[in-house]
């Protein structure tokens, strides 16, 4: 047998304690100050494997604990570390992912017990269904061994299972039909491979050690990875839980991918959601003399479900959760930049007054930076707009406001059905929501996925590139008001694929006498309270739990982008045409000069359109010729005369 030095000092060192548990305590306290320091002791503790990570293995895959080993924590600080000596080994960024989490999330079992409930004699096939992706690694090595089915009762003991999607559920997947798959239909390779993104792979140490030998699979780095489970088709049936013969598409990112801009330039799943590091070689293998590979897909997995990362730290014990606090606090913290920065972006346009019956719009532009709808994947998930016209000082009168929450962050105004898509918001009871709605045979809303007939609703936003002409967009439909909107995807020439929607708040009354904030929110929520009451309508060991954790969460939405603009003080079209006669502006638009006619003395202040003050005048009685020291664009003119009366116009320097 090979003398191995590091597993002789990490046995001796646990057998450490043992030894010392014969020793007085005062004895064994001396020996400890006398020979390591408390930071040695802490450094050799790192030597142990990794107790919290499975390492069984079943007849197709080993768990995760199998390769942490060579591709975790490197304790001597050469592995899996970035050139300014941070670790960023792929295991400890994976174990804290929904990835890592699926087969333990509690939503999603309180959702498969609600989906039993409901139509218990489709119990086996349902349950096979759901842990074909949740649990791959126990649904599939099933399947191998000659089962017809995988439950939760079979999940529930199994620990490989249990490890969600772990490693190999992605490694030993074969090139062939890859993003031809859908619903679960995973084609692993039953030949004990796992496929990497590295040309000649070090063979030796993981064949040895693990049974498993490296391949070069320049695969592993395409969006049809992550196709097989990321795109959903369901079966139908009735209220009475027999077949339609129809089919729902429960969720459908891959396509959605398909079908933009991403798809056609092949930037795969892997550059959002496992981000390349580029900036130096990184070595792979701990403990062994390894060339440095670049660049080095981070496994960090992130979406957008902080809610749920947040429910899983909070009740690791109860769940049995592989993964420490830190290392959530990491992979919460990385799924807010992914929400916050590289999602959306929002503009608002200063308001147009020019219209009939003293009305004001403001424009609002949400743009999608994902590639796939936004937001995407489970239906429960939502984006709400929330539009605020507040005035200012210091006790401030809030004079529209749509999309408020309750203190059940629930969202003021809906119908109790749901809320349509808007192309134009004209009261405080309407409230825009980008969601999937899902119908049932009778065209009732439905939350039960077995019950899904058709879409009612679809208007989460499109990403850039998305058509409707597209092979798959019977995957990826828009449906319901969304489908009229002029301006929903369509850019301004009127052809498909703008990724953005344009909202327009029109007030009816803009007598706004003072200086206004109009603030603009959008939020997320990855299951909002609406969509959970049909399932907490039931009861379950399962849902009574998840309910449980839900209540005690912090369910606060995400805000994920909000812009604002300073409005000066307006008055409304009715005053308008009495406060002209004070004064005149000509020409506008302007170049250089223009001439203000006034019949009294006044005070000009000069706004941008994003509020911001750019000049004071004080103007006499009579014509006034003005020498302007404005770059081009639109300005705000407010005048406030020696009488008392204001008004405000808009001026266009060109």
């Amino acid at each position: 047998m090979q003398f191995n030095p590091l597993k002789t000092l990490a046995g001796a060192l646990f057998l450490f304690p043992l030894l010392l548990s014969y020793l007085p305590i005062q004895q064994a306290e001396a020996e400890i100050i006398a020979f390591h320091s408390q930071a040695e002791l802490e450094s050799f503790s790192l030597l142990f494997p990794d107790t919290l990570l499975p390492n069984q293995y079943n007849a197709l895959f080993a768990a995760s604990g199998t390769c942490d080993k060579c591709h975790g924590y490197d304790t001597a600080m050469v592995a899996s570390i970035d050139p300014s000596g941070q670790d960023i080994n792929v295991v400890d960024d994976w174990r804290a992912t929904m990835m890592a989490n699926s087969a333990k999330d509690p939503f999603w079992r309180a959702k498969v017990s609600h989906e039993v409930l409901v139509n218990p004699l489709h119990q086996q096939e349902l349950e096979d269904k759901c842990t074909s992706c949740h649990a791959p690694l126990g649904h599939f090595n099933a399947l191998h061994i000659g089962a017809d089915h995988y439950t939760m009762a079979d999940l529930a003991m199994d620990t490989v299972g249990l490890d969600g999607v772990s490693c190999l559920a992605c490694h030993q997947q074969k090139p062939e039909g890859l993003g031809n798959a859908h619903s679960g239909n995973l084609n692993f390779d039953t030949a004990k491979i796992a496929y990497g993104p590295f040309p000649g792979p070090l063979v030796s140490p993981m064949a040895l050690e693990t049974g498993w030998v490296p391949v070069y699979g320049p695969h592993i780095q395409e969006a049809g990875v992550c196709a097989a489970c990321h795109t959903l088709i369901t079966a139908t049936v009735d209220l009475n839980g027999n077949s339609t013969g129809g089919t729902f598409v429960e969720q459908a990112t891959y396509h959605e991918w398909l079908n933009s801009d991403y798809g056609v330039q092949e930037i795969s799943c892997q550059s959002c959601h496992m981000p390349q590091f580029t900036k130096g070689d990184v070595f792979l293998v701990a403990g062994i003399d390894t060339e440095g590979r670049s660049p080095f897909g981070q496994h960090t997995l992130v979406g957008a479900n902080s809610l749920m990362l947040e429910v899983l730290r909070d009740n690791a014990a109860i769940l049995g959760v592989n993964a420490l606090p830190e290392h959530f606090e990491e992979t919460i913290g990385k799924t807010l930049n992914l929400l916050q920065n590289q999602s959306l972006q929002l503009e608002i346009a200063y308001p147009s007054f020019d219209l009939p019956e003293d009305s004001i719009d403001f424009k609002v532009t949400l743009r999608n930076l994902a590639g796939h709808k936004f937001p995407s994947g489970y239906p429960a998930r939502r984006l709400s707009v929330q539009f605020l016209v507040i005035e200012s000082g210091d006790n401030p009168d809030t004079l529209f406001a749509s999309g408020l929450f309750d203190e059940n962050f629930e969202v003021y105004g809906q119908n109790s059905a749901y809320e349509p898509h808007y192309q134009i918001i004209r009261s405080e009871e309407e409230v825009q929501l980008y969601e999937l709605v899902m119908g049932d045979v009778n065209g009732d809303v439905t939350t039960v996925l077995e019950r899904a007939d058709h879409p009612i609703k679809d208007n989460r936003l499109s990403p850039k590139g998305f058509t409707t002409n597209h092979p798959v967009y019977d995957t990826t439909r828009i449906a319901g008001q969304a489908l009229l909107d002029p301006d929903f995807n369509i850019d301004e020439f009127g052809a498909e694929g703008s990724g953005a929607d344009i909202l327009t708040y029109r007030l009816a009354s803009w007598n706004f006498t003072q200086d206004t904030r109009v603030l603009v929110r959008v939020f997320y929520q990855s299951a909002p309270p609406k969509w959970m009451l049909e399932m907490f309508s039931e009861s379950s060991p399962e849902i009574d739990a998840f309910k449980s954790m839900f209540d005690n969460a912090d369910r606060t939405p995400v805000l994920v982008q909000e812009s604002e603009m300073l409005l000066p003080g307006f008055v409304s079209s009715a005053e308008k045409a009495q406060t002209d006669q004070f004064v005149q502006i000509a020409p506008n638009p302007a170049s250089d000069q223009l001439t203000i006619q006034a019949i009294e003395n006044y005070q000009l202040d000069i706004y941008s359109l994003d509020g911001k003050k750019q000049d004071q005048i004080r103007g006499q009685s009579g014509e006034q010729i003005l020498d302007l020291q404005l770059g081009p664009g639109i300005y705000i003119f407010q005048f406030q005369f020696k009488s008392g009366r204001s008004t405000t116009k808009r001026v266009v320097i060109q």
